[in-house]
């Protein structure tokens, strides 16, 4: 097949302006240096004498080259996450274009994530982020436990972009993949220590061994413990600790050649504190002041009534993988998974009860995946089948006080079945032309029961511990809601190596999530009439153009990825709490959820990823993103106010710039090499909601430095880190409810302040 000369002078011409934008020749490449990188490297193949290793991925579910596949993708390897001592996936953010990744609210380890404006904020039953979260191909339908600490992995990929064909309904901004590390042909075991301030001790033991030829089985126990970064002064327990405990057993059989079985299995417990907000105003009936220590608290949280935190998730996953022919691999990937998550919100902060909510957050999965990989000369691809069964409750009481202080007892459950075929090829058109096409076609049914009662005083409901609780009436009693949404999510793509280091993609890709109940509806006291409960909010889609380009210059010692984009996103789903009158007295007496689809926006953005080995000893890497995201549509009580609304969680400028020096260093008698790695974080104005507020984030800069010597022969590591060393108190989110209570409720919590840690790694 051949080209127009008009298409020819067409893709050239969109090369040259990549080129420029990316620095031309002087560019360098994403991420292929294994410890250096900003985008670090993923698994490696073997290059020629004085060249890079070439970074394997699988952004398209089978292995290509990170500079040879049309998806931006970012990829950080063990080895990286290991000299920067990256405690756990949020701490990625800020190497990450257009990338936002954070713990919830008032939580240690749900994840909000955010890519290229795409996210979801609220973890509640029915609410699934735009963002998937995948294990070992494994789809984690809820957020609950998603802060993973990061143990066992091999490396994390991190897609940007509707990932809709391949990896399903929920993916509309992107993914994040953690792939963990297969156990070794030989025993290895592995020891990893942590110490640091705020009472900062971590310990990681990992062993395996195999049992014959065919079988080898492995574990790994962790503890993650530090004290609080402040203090509840209520009851003078820690605010903002770490107490965390986790274990992954595995087990893989080889019986041919070309048959590969693995089951493993994963628990964790976390029984942390609660994680208590810091007061921005003062209170608005007691005068209680702002405490200066922005991580310190006065929260109450119901210690009367016994509620505590506490976080338990464990899963199982069989992977059967089988090469058929040298060209083709049947895989099977079967899982389930459960947590069980008890979170007391204090909403105030304050040593009286004026606004909390005790709640119970449940969710279980089993899903089934199977599909066949093609790898030939001139055609590969993949296809499959996805199936998933899912269940998400939550139940609550919202303790307000007032002219009638009431306990509101909510309870939501949703039920979630769907299935999906998909495709995804490329065909090599010339050597240096490919296309890509694919697709998925999804059913997506949605069950529901939302449930909603008053009880009169403060002491909580029948439901959450108070049998005594005097019912006064029922708000909302929702059975047998049902939706069943289908889409076709296509993606194309074309390749053209402009030369043999300089390959420019142009792709479309659509990406659709399903429709859904607010499990906090209540049709009292809102503008939601019956009718709306019942038919939840639509769908929300995704179409994005993206042009890329990826380079390489001198044997891959300097690399650079570029990428400029383009979405139409439409009906997007606005999950809030409101305040509502519920009595008519025209004071707002409780709060209730109010999901709406906020009609269109337009994203557009550029980003910028590169390394480059200056000399032996230096490199440097960094990246910087742009991105201009607006409403078009978003209506309000038949008003449009688009104008007056802003993305969530997506600040218009980031960027990073990591440097690394390394030498020869002898130690104790032994080889080694020392290295001195340190980063400078840039991210712009953040807003927490649709709408500006003062729990915002300004612009602010983040500054880390490690220190790291590694035995030649790779058994034994030490290093001593520095986090956030200029000590930047930022936000990260907030609750903002001034109407309601006593006091008003207008909090924020904070990322991590300054930390240093120092850590070893011994491997026998």
């Amino acid at each position: 097949m051949r080209l127009s000369k008009k298409k020819q002078q067409l893709l050239q011409r969109s090369a040259a302006a990549l080129l420029v934008l990316s620095g031309g020749a002087a560019g360098a490449a994403h991420a292929q240096d294994t410890g250096a990188a900003s985008g670090a490297a993923g698994s490696v193949v073997t290059a020629p004498e004085g060249t890079i290793e070439k970074v394997v991925v699988t952004a398209r579910r089978r292995e290509e080259t990170l500079q040879d596949v049309p998806v931006s993708v970012t990829a950080f390897s063990a080895d990286q996450l290991s000299k920067q001592a990256v405690p756990d996936v949020v701490a990625l953010a800020t190497a990450l274009p257009n990338t936002t990744l954070k713990a919830s609210r008032a939580t240690n380890s749900t994840l909000t994530a955010f890519i290229r404006g795409v996210g979801q904020a609220d973890p509640l039953a029915g609410f699934e982020s735009g963002v998937g979260i995948y294990l070992d191909d494994v789809y984690l339908a809820r957020p609950q436990g998603a802060v993973a600490d990061i143990y066992d992995v091999e490396r994390i990929e991190v897609l940007r972009g509707p990932q809709g064909t391949l990896y399903g309904r929920n993916t509309i901004g992107g993914a994040v993949k953690y792939v963990t590390r297969k156990l070794a042909p030989q025993t290895d075991v592995r020891l990893r220590g942590t110490l640091g301030n705020y009472q900062e001790r971590d310990a990681v033991i990992t062993a395996s061994t195999p049992v014959n030829e065919q079988l080898r089985v492995g574990g790994t126990v962790a503890r993650f413990k530090h004290g609080g970064y402040g203090t509840n002064l209520f009851d003078g327990s820690p605010n903002y600790d770490k107490d965390l405990k986790a274990a992954r057993l595995s087990a893989e059989w080889t019986p041919t050649p070309d048959l590969f079985i693995r089951l493993a299995g994963d628990i964790t417990q976390d029984d942390s504190h609660p994680k208590n907000g810091h007061r921005l105003i003062v209170g608005r009936t007691s005068g209680a002041p702002i405490l200066s220590n922005v991580y310190d608290t006065n929260a109450e949280m119901l210690t009367a009534l016994g509620h505590k935190q506490s976080v338990r998730q464990h899963g199982v996953a069989a992977t059967v993988e089988w090469n058929v022919s040298p060209e083709l691999t049947f895989k099977s990937i079967t899982a389930q998974r459960q947590d069980k998550s008890w979170a007391p919100i204090d909403f105030d902060s304050l040593p009286v009860v004026d606004m909390e909510v005790p709640a119970l957050y449940t969710n279980r999965q089993f899903s089934q995946e199977f599909n066949l990989t093609y790898t030939g000369p001139k055609i590969q691809g993949v296809a499959g089948v996805y199936y998933i069964d899912a269940n998400a409750y939550n139940k609550f009481d919202t303790i307000l006080a007032g002219a009638v202080p009431t306990s509101t007892f909510t309870s939501g459950s949703i039920d979630t079945k769907a299935w999906a075929a998909y495709a995804d090829g490329s065909y090599n058109l010339t050597d240096a032309l490919q296309l890509s096409l694919g697709g998925r076609y999804t059913v997506d049914k949605r069950d529901a029961d939302i449930y909603r009662q008053i009880y009169l005083g403060m002491k909580g409901t029948p439901e959450m511990g108070n049998p005594g609780a005097i019912l006064f009436r029922t708000d909302t009693d929702l059975r047998d809601l049902s939706r069943e949404d289908k889409k076709f999510t296509p993606r194309i793509a074309l390749g053209w190596k402009a030369t043999p280091s300089q390959n420019v993609y142009a792709s479309y890709s659509k990406g659709f999530k399903g429709g859904g109940f607010d499990p906090r509806t209540n049709v009292v006291g809102t503008k939601i009439s019956l009718a709306q409960a019942r038919a939840g909010y639509k769908p929300e889609t995704i179409g994005t153009y993206e042009l890329g380009l990826k380079s390489s210059f001198n044997g891959g010692r300097i690399t650079t990825n570029t990428a400029v984009f383009y979405s139409d996103y439409k009906d997007v789903q606005i999950p809030g709490s409101v305040a509502i009158d519920t009595n008519g007295d025209g004071k707002d007496d409780s709060f209730a959820g109010l999901t709406t689809n906020a009609g269109k926006a337009k994203i557009k953005g550029f980003e910028f990823e590169a390394v480059a080995h200056l000399t032996k000893e230096f490199s440097l890497s960094g990246m910087y993103s742009y991105i201009d995201a607006k409403y078009n549509e978003y209506i309000v009580a038949g008003v449009n106010v688009a104008d007056q609304r802003h993305f969530q969680n997506t600040p218009r400028n980031s960027a990073n710039l990591r440097a690394t020096y390394e030498v020869p260093m002898p130690l104790a008698g032994y080889n080694g090499r020392l290295s001195l790695i340190g980063s400078a974080s840039y991210r712009g104005q953040t807003y927490q909601f649709e709408t500006p507020s003062v729990i915002d984030q300004d612009a602010y800069k983040l500054y880390d430095a490690s220190i790291v010597w590694t035995r030649a022969d790779g058994k034994i590591r030490a290093g001593l880190h520095g986090k956030n060393l200029s000590d930047v108190h930022y936000k990260t989110a907030g609750y903002l409810f001034p109407t309601l209570g006593n006091e008003g409720t207008l909090t924020a919590f904070y990322g991590a302040p300054r930390t240093v840690q120092g850590t070893i790694e011994y491997r026998f």
